[in-house]
């Protein structure tokens, strides 16, 4: 037996390839929607993917279930109280897929989501009646259980789902032997749980011991905790969790519109008719001259992620990107289900040189510059556009917070007719939130480059909460 690990940083997602070497017969778990690196590696082994398994209907990423029928044949299996557009094989408590000396069986463990399964990986081989292995999707973590409260959109109450939960985790998965292996679907960086590891595999003992919402308590308690201090969802969460249930175009269709290469005039005439630029250069780079009512959000940070959460899904795309990095922008757009992209601006940003009637820039500052400004007495305003948390801790001066998932739907809170400095932690989410500002009318906006992490650096360090 093969099980191997696929890991996606920038979304925090773990995907899993198992696959017998005698009957060369594979299945992919939980897969990423560009499913290259699965077909690939099975071409390489001579296996077939005759299965494809959802632990659950992921909510921050649009899985590749149905990429991996489209190309490979596999079947879909899903948990058995799940409802989707397409068809599927039913898992429930007990459910076994076998292909040679491999063995998935299913466990229901609902929480997450009401569906949700988890998938005990046997090597017929080596230890018949023993799992070497539990695929948790997210419901359980490296150092966390998965969030309850995801559900309220579809009538399900995150006390309900807490409560599963607990049953979940105690009446099934810290029932198996403390050697079995765990691999969840999600590391450190994933909005689906507050406090997930760094680390991508652990055991059922490690987590017994080790992870909080483990520890003895009662069923109350544990729904205390797991209830609270949970981060905001994106708004795209719940779009993607419809995806996942629907029959759609697979990314493979979706990226021949998208890699479109336009002109500068068929780009101007998108945005005429009401399409986004989405420009996804360094911030810097941005910064120095960029379409006007574009928007940045670079792809050295989270991109799709915080794509996910400041763009409208419905609204079309055209991508600024320097060569050939339009591709990357379109795939990790397709990641999320955000399939609307018109195409590309040919040639980048070069296209739009030479013509300032098109272009503005944005100020950047330094931590130095604005230390001089508040000495001196200018009249400034500092937006912070970290999170609540983050600002409580510390700030610079007498800043104003309203978090970058936010800035949308509180735009009206920004005051008019003042210096506007905004700044994050260190300056992705500011380049971000700036170009929002411009787009939307507020213009005499300036970036702080570095962040409170320069201003930290400068003579005058970040108040702490009072």
């Amino acid at each position: 037996m093969i099980l191997k690990q696929y890991y996606l940083a920038c979304l925090a997602h773990a995907s899993y390839m198992i696959a017998d070497e005698e009957t060369r017969t594979a299945a992919i778990v939980d897969p990423q929607r560009d499913i290259d690196q699965y077909v690939s590696d099975a071409k390489a082994h001579g296996f077939r993917i005759a299965h494809v398994l959802l632990t659950h209907f992921h909510a921050d990423f649009v899985a590749g279930h149905l990429e991996l029928r489209e190309r490979t044949g596999a079947e879909i299996c899903l948990g058995r109280k799940a409802s989707a557009d397409f068809a599927f094989r039913p898992l429930g408590d007990g459910d076994t897929v076998d292909f040679g000396a491999v063995r998935l069986q299913a466990i229901e463990t609902p929480g997450h989501t009401p569906e949700a399964i988890s998938i005990l990986v046997y090597d017929l081989a080596e230890a018949p009646s023993r799992p070497r292995a539990v695929l948790t999707g997210d419901t359980l973590f490296i150092g966390d259980v998965g969030r309850p409260d995801l559900m309220a959109s579809i009538g399900v109450t995150a006390g309900e789902l807490a409560s599963m939960l607990y049953d979940s985790l105690h009446g099934k998965l810290l029932k198996l032997p403390d050697d079995t292996l765990v691999y969840p679907a999600h590391g450190a960086g994933s909005m689906c749980g507050k406090n997930i590891s760094s680390e991508t595999v652990s055991t059922i003992g490690a987590q017994r011991r080790l992870n909080y919402a483990l520890q003895p308590m009662s069923r109350e308690e544990f729904m205390r905790i797991v209830t609270a201090d949970q981060p905001e969802a994106p708004a795209y969460f719940a779009y993607n969790a419809k995806l996942n249930r629907m029959e759609r175009p697979t990314l493979e269709a979706s990226l021949r519109n998208s890699l479109r290469p336009l002109s500068l005039a068929g780009t101007l005439k998108l945005q005429a008719a009401g399409a986004l630029i989405l420009d996804v250069r360094e911030p810097a780079d941005y910064e120095a001259a960029h379409i006007k009512g574009s928007v940045n959000i670079g792809l050295s940070g989270k991109f799709a992620t915080w794509a996910g959460t400041v763009l409208n899904a419905g609204r079309p795309i055209v991508i600024v990107a320097e060569p050939p990095r339009e591709s990357e922008a379109a795939m990790r757009l397709g990641r999320i289900g955000f399939d609307l992209v018109e195409g590309h601006l040919e040639g980048g940003a070069a296209a739009f040189d030479g013509r300032p009637d098109l272009i503005t820039s944005t100020d950047r500052i330094t931590a130095a510059d604005l230390n001089a400004m508040m000495a001196a007495g200018r009249e400034t305003l500092i937006l912070d556009v970290r999170t609540a948390g983050e600002w409580r801790s510390k700030k610079i001066g007498d800043s104003l917070n309203i978090p970058l998932n936010q800035l949308g739907s509180r735009i009206g809170e920004v005051p008019r007719g003042r210096r506007l400095i905004v700044h994050c932690l260190s300056g992705y989410r500011s380049s971000i939130a700036a170009s929002i500002l411009k787009a939307t009318g507020v213009t005499d906006v300036a970036d702080l480059a570095g962040g409170i992490q320069a201003w930290e650096k400068t003579e005058a360090p970040a108040c702490p909460a009072s």
